[in-house]
């Protein structure tokens, strides 16, 4: 079967023919996938940006992380049956460490990552744990159900930052991730959500058709300025950060409120440079926060039932996966929102 593969340590996949997924053992499925989206992580492995020099033991490497189908084949004790829907939960635990005897699965201190670590979703079949399997609803179609990752990574920042009912909210990119942080955000009672960019027309298209309009373009003027006219002066509750930059968090942290709360969601390649004395003086707190525990993934499945086409504009282009390539340049160069491939 055709597959889109990381080869090597370097710029740039590969398509290969692999072999078909081998047969399930105890405790496992073959998933046949019907939609997978394109991360911005995997964007960076493609580009062979810092952060990820952690694959390489592992390549080559079918990538794919986002993504949902169907059982195809089952193992003894996977609790699954044939055909059911299912979206995957991309990191699968050891089972055996101090966290995972704990019943703290999310914070495995062995964990693999699914189109990381292990093969992943941009090809026909993929063999993974049963566990990593949530049900997906009868209202919510393949596609939607592949946006169940980042916007489950968006329901765990909004949930990291604390964000209440009444809320002035900023998050810092316009991409997918702060587009889920900034639905969920939504949804979790803000009365304002702000979000900033650069140049990124397209992105903030979408985010227009998702009903936000208190958008922020950083290339037109600072941050500080066009926040502060937007909220009459006032800081901001809570920043949310998803650009992978280090210095958006700077800016961020020039309009949050004394005590307030940022949230780093980003995956940075460079180190920060914190100004810790106007930090301590204002009582900042900054928090990290990475994937999303079980009980969000089943949260977001809500959602999605509940109002599937409210989350349908984040997704601007569809691609057989033998036009993978495009789609991943497509994304590079900020001209798509979210690539969904049909494997």
């Amino acid at each position: 079967m055709l597959a889109l593969r990381k080869a090597g340590a370097g710029f740039g996949l590969e398509f290969q023919e692999v072999p078909e997924a081998p047969p399930p053992g105890p405790g496992d499925v073959v998933v046949e996938v019907e939609a997978a989206g394109i991360c911005g992580s995997d964007v960076h492995a493609y580009e062979w940006t810092g952060g990820y020099e952690f694959m390489t033991p592992h390549m080559p490497l079918t990538l794919g992380h986002e993504f949902s189908g169907r059982i195809w084949r089952t193992g003894t004790g996977s609790g699954w049956a044939h055909g059911t829907r299912v979206a995957v939960i991309p990191f699968v635990a050891c089972g055996h460490c101090a966290a995972c005897r704990a019943d703290d699965a999310r914070n495995c201190t062995q964990r693999q990552g699914i189109g990381l670590t292990r093969d992943g979703g941009f090809a026909r079949m993929v063999r993974i744990p049963a566990r990593c399997c949530v049900a997906v609803p009868d209202a919510v179609d393949a596609e939607l159900a592949a946006l169940a990752e980042p916007l489950g990574v968006g329901a765990e920042a909004v949930l990291t930052g604390e964000v209440g009912l009444g809320e002035t909210v900023l998050v810092l990119g316009p991409g997918t991730i702060g587009q889920a942080i900034a639905l969920m955000a939504r949804r979790a009672g803000a009365a304002r959500v702000i979000v900033a960019g650069r140049a990124d027309a397209p992105r903030f298209e979408v985010l227009r058709a998702l009903g936000f309009h208190d958008l922020v373009d950083v290339a037109e003027g600072p941050l500080r300025d066009q926040v502060m006219a937007l909220t009459g002066g006032r800081p901001v509750d809570v920043v949310l950060e998803a650009t992978g930059v280090p210095a958006s968090l700077n800016e961020g942290l020039s309009v949050l409120k004394k005590g307030g709360v940022i949230v780093a969601a980003g995956i940075h390649a460079g180190a920060l440079t914190l100004p810790l004395t106007e930090f301590v003086r204002m009582r900042h707190q900054l928090r990290a926060t990475h994937g999303a525990a079980r009980r969000t993934w089943d949260r977001v499945m809500a959602h999605l039932a509940e109002d599937p086409e409210g989350f349908r504009p984040m997704i601007t282009h569809r691609l057989p996966l033998e036009q993978g390539i495009d789609g991943f340049e497509l994304a590079r160069q900020r001209a798509a929102s979210k690539v969904i491939l049909a494997p």
